[in-house]
C-alpha cells in the first residue's frame, strides 16, 4: 500500500470514529438523502401502478445516493472561510486527503444508517433485483462516487471567490436532481432532454447506475455509459486541479 493510500486510510478511521457520536445529523442526512427518491416512488409508480421496473429504479436510486452524498461545501469551503485551511496548508500532506476521508466517512456511516430504510421500502413494494443487473452495475457505483465527490469538490472551491458557496452547491445539486434521474427516471423525459441528460454528468451519478441495476440498460448504451463516467472523471480532475492551484495562489495572496 503506497503511504498515500495509508494516510487516506488512517483519516479515515479517524474521522469514522469522529462522526460516530453523531447519530441525530447523521439521520437527518439520511432523510435528506431519500425523500427525493421516495417522493419520484410514490409519484411515478402512482402514475405508472403496473410498471415494476419504477419502483426497482427509485429504490436502486435511494441506495446509490446514500453511497455517494458529497458535503464539502461544509468539509472544505467552511475552512475556507474560517480560516483554518491555513493550518492545511502548512501540513506536509495534501490537503484533500482529509476532505476524502470526511467524505468516505459520512458516505459510509449514511450507508450503514439509511440501508435499513431502503430494505424495507424495497420489501413493502415487492422489489426484486435480477443478480446479473446487480454485478453490471456494482462498478457504475464507485465510478458514480468519484463523480459527485469532483462535482460537490468542484463547486465547493468557488469559496476561494465568493461567500455564496452553498447557494452554487444547491444550485449543482437541483441539476443532479433534474436531469440526474431524481425528479424521473431519464427515460420519461421528453425530447431532446432525455438524449441530453444522458451524455451529462448528472445521469451519470445517479440514473446510469440506477438503470443499470434495474437491467433496464444492455449492449451498447451499457459500454457508452461507463466510458462517459470515465469522460467525465477526467474532466472532473482536471477542472478541480485548476480550480484548486487557482483558488490558492488567490487564498495565500489574500491572506498574505
Amino acid at each position: 500500500m503506497s503511504r498515500l493510500s495509508q494516510l487516506i486510510m488512517l483519516r479515515l478511521r479517524q474521522e469514522v470514529l469522529e462522526w460516530s457520536g453523531s447519530w441525530w445529523f447523521l439521520t437527518t442526512l439520511v432523510v435528506q438523502a431519500v425523500v427525493g427518491p421516495l417522493i419520484g416512488l410514490f409519484v411515478w409508480s402512482a402514475v405508472f401502478p403496473g410498471d415494476p421496473s419504477i419502483v426497482s429504479y427509485y429504490v436502486a436510486l435511494m441506495l446509490i445516493t446514500l453511497m455517494t452524498e458529497s458535503f464539502e461545501q461544509f468539509t472544505l469551503a467552511e475552512r475556507i472561510y474560517d480560516g483554518t485551511l491555513s493550518h492545511e496548508l502548512l501540513r506536509p500532506q495534501p490537503v484533500l486527503i482529509g476532505v476524502i476521508g470526511a467524505n468516505l466517512a459520512i458516505r459510509s456511516w449514511l450507508t450503514i444508517i439509511g440501508i435499513p430504510a431502503v430494505f424495507l421500502t424495497g420489501l413493502a413494494m415487492g422489489v426484486r433485483f435480477d443478480p446479473a443487473a446487480i454485478l453490471l452495475a456494482l462498478p457504475a457505483v464507485p465510478l458514480a462516487g468519484i463523480m459527485m465527490f469532483l462535482w460537490t469538490y468542484g463547486l465547493s472551491l468557488t469559496g476561494f471567490w465568493t461567500e455564496r458557496v452553498h447557494a452554487v452547491v444547491a444550485f449543482g445539486s437541483y441539476l443532479i436532481m433534474i436531469l440526474g434521474g431524481t425528479i424521473a427516471p431519464v427515460g420519461l423525459l421528453p425530447e431532446p432532454w432525455q438524449q441530453l441528460s444522458r451524455v451529462l454528468p448528472m445521469y451519470a451519478m445517479l440514473g446510469f447506475p440506477a438503470e443499470l441495476a434495474t437491467g433496464r440498460l444492455t449492449g451498447g448504451p451499457v459500454i457508452t455509459g461507463y466510458l462517459l463516467q470515465l469522460g467525465w472523471i477526467a474532466v472532473g480532475v482536471a477542472s478541480c486541479v485548476r480550480l484548486w492551484r487557482a483558488g490558492t495562489r488567490r487564498y495565500t495572496v489574500v491572506g498574505a
